[in-house]
């Protein structure tokens, strides 16, 4: 099978979003072939390069998201007549599509004329050879305004002025920079099998267009859910930007998801999202992160901690992990068990996180007066500030068999990582009530409600108190991530779910002998595998235009020899 690998912003570069689990995806697939297709989200990205690639990949072709250069297509008339009323079209289906929204009705109607607009610049750009000039002219801030001025916009859109639109105008050119690709050919992404893409928003696109143009079956998969990203982090616009941008993401995830012949997410909680978003209920599937659980055998095998009065919490150090409420816990965790020491493990995450975690160690010298004068080694004070790689915790299994219970005390969290990494270790675990936790832990942990620190307090005094307890759970907990979030569970969904798709896709490709007849099992089930076997230089008809059969990939490893420019 031959598995077209839609990123945006991670895999193959060496930094990047759900890097990790793309690699992981393709190694263990190593009966299939892998193309991937890369819009970067930077330059520094891009310097930065790409991780090392299996053989399995034969073709790298990547595309700059944060770039693109005016491509100097000068539309005629007709043209540039078709540009208008599809841009208009996009545009008038965004503020009304907002007003379905804001009651609550999710109108079809709408969503259909944004599909219909969105096809109409594809096929434009496929045309007339590009759409960036445009989507940047002037005409396109005009349509946009004739849009928000139209009888029955949102009001927040009538509402909106020049800076706004102008703004409206760039984030959706740069959205559909991936609409003027040159990957929509027969010989290119329409060659591939299956479309996957890992993640939504403009990944999305060209799965969507390989789909429209060539039939080609679409998989989309989410661990973070794009869409709910964008409104967390569209705060600082005019509620007019807010409002447009809000519906023009919501309209391409509810078409990625609608036209996706299965959509998974990596938990309850984002599938959730998925739900309420557009994505119809027997689409779905959840396939949870597969963790490497090796790293911790040795600590998960032999539970015994390095101090049973030692509470651990590791993760990034940033606001939405609530250490000030933990803090106030240990408070009065120490009044009950005087013992007890609290060990915190992490870098602090950008600028902000830098600021809070001097907060914190502000605070809780502040909280323990009589002990703040002294050395911060561990059993100097009851509160210490680590990161992974010293000489107390070298290695992040370290960290974790160090103390009986971890702890978890966030406000925000999508999947809770280190939960797992605890359960991979054995250990007890009290988290607060927050995305997929419960999910995770599964009856194995204690949970309590978040920004409450008398509840916190009281669940990691009672297992510290209870040595037996803490070690079931422990067990518990343990063999629990071992059924659920290994690699090997995530390599084995997605292959069923790749057969599965592939099984209930009729065939796209019609091979013609020399006097043009249909020839019928032309195509067996080993072409994609390279070989003497495999023909070459047969007629291809296929979904979208002619095209000619491509013979055994070449195969590449490194960035040098595999990527193909995007024009």
């Amino acid at each position: 099978m031959r598995i077209g690998l839609l990123t945006e912003g991670g895999y193959p570069y060496v930094s990047g979003d759900a890097r990790l689990w793309c690699d992981r995806l393709v190694r263990g697939l190593e009966q299939h072939e892998f193309d991937i297709y890369a819009l970067s989200s930077s330059e520094r990205q891009e310097d930065e390069g790409w991780v090392p690639l299996p053989p399995q990949v034969s073709r790298v072709r990547t595309a700059p998201l944060w770039t693109a250069e005016e491509d100097e297509v000068g539309y005629g008339r007709r043209a540039r007549r078709r540009f208008a009323e599809c841009y208009g079209e996009l545009a008038a289906a965004l503020c009304e599509g907002s007003v379905a929204e804001a009651a609550g009705e999710p109108s079809a109607t709408e969503a259909d004329r944004f599909a219909s607009a969105l096809y109409g610049l594809a096929e434009l750009a496929r045309d007339e050879g590009g759409l960036v000039g445009a989507l940047r002219s002037e005409a396109a801030v005009r349509a946009l305004e004739r849009a928000c001025r139209a009888p029955g916009a949102l009001r927040t859109a009538r509402e909106a002025r020049v800076p706004d639109l102008l703004t409206v105008a760039a984030h959706l050119e740069r959205a559909l920079r991936p609409l003027s690709l040159d990957w929509y050919e027969d010989d290119d992404l329409g060659s591939v099998d299956l479309c996957h893409v890992t993640s939504g928003g403009a990944a999305a696109l060209p799965g969507l267009l390989a789909r429209h143009f060539c039939g080609v079956p679409l998989l989309v998969t989410e661990y973070g859910v794009r869409l709910r990203t964008h409104y967390l982090t569209a705060t600082e616009s005019s509620p007019s930007v807010r409002a447009l941008l809000a519906a023009f993401h919501g309209r391409l995830a509810a078409e990625a998801y609608g036209r996706a012949a299965i959509v998974t997410s990596g938990n309850a909680h984002a599938r959730r999202w998925q739900e309420r978003c557009g994505a119809d209920r027997d689409k779905l599937r959840t396939v949870y992160p597969g963790m490497e659980a090796s790293r911790f055998a040795d600590v998960g095998e032999s539970p015994e901690c390095a101090d049973p009065h030692t509470l651990v919490w590791i993760g990034r150090v940033e606001p939405a992990k609530d250490l000030v409420s933990l803090l106030h816990a240990f408070t009065e965790i120490r009044k009950e068990e005087p013992k007890t020491r609290l060990r915190i493990v992490g870098a602090p995450s950008g600028s902000e996180g830098t600021a809070y975690l001097g907060h914190c160690k502000a605070l809780a010298a502040q909280l323990f007066p009589d002990e703040a004068d002294g050395p911060h080694a561990v059993g100097d004070n009851p509160v210490s500030f680590e990161e992974i790689g010293g000489p107390e915790l070298p290695t992040l299994a370290d960290a974790y068999a160090a103390g009986a219970v971890t702890v978890l005390s966030s406000v925000v969290e999508g999947f809770p990582i280190s939960l797992v990494e605890a359960m991979f270790c054995g250990r007890a675990t009290v988290s607060t009530d927050v995305g997929a936790v419960v999910e995770v832990i599964g009856g194995t942990g204690l949970v309590v409600p978040p920004r409450n620190p008398r509840a916190l307090a009281e669940a990691c005094v009672a297992l510290l108190r209870d040595t037996e307890r803490r070690e079931r759970l422990g067990a518990a907990a343990r063999a629990r991530a071992l059924e659920l979030f290994t690699v090997e569970q995530n390599i084995t969904a997605f292959h069923g779910i790749y057969l599965d798709i592939v099984s209930r896709t009729p065939v796209r490709r019609v091979l013609l002998d020399a006097t043009g007849e249909p020839l019928p099992f032309a195509t067996p089930a080993e072409a994609h595998v390279p070989g003497r076997w495999t023909e070459q230089g047969l007629r291809v008809v296929a979904r979208g235009g002619p095209g000619w059969a491509a013979g055994p990939p070449v195969r590449a490893t490194a960035p040098a020899a595999a990527t193909e420019g995007a024009s």
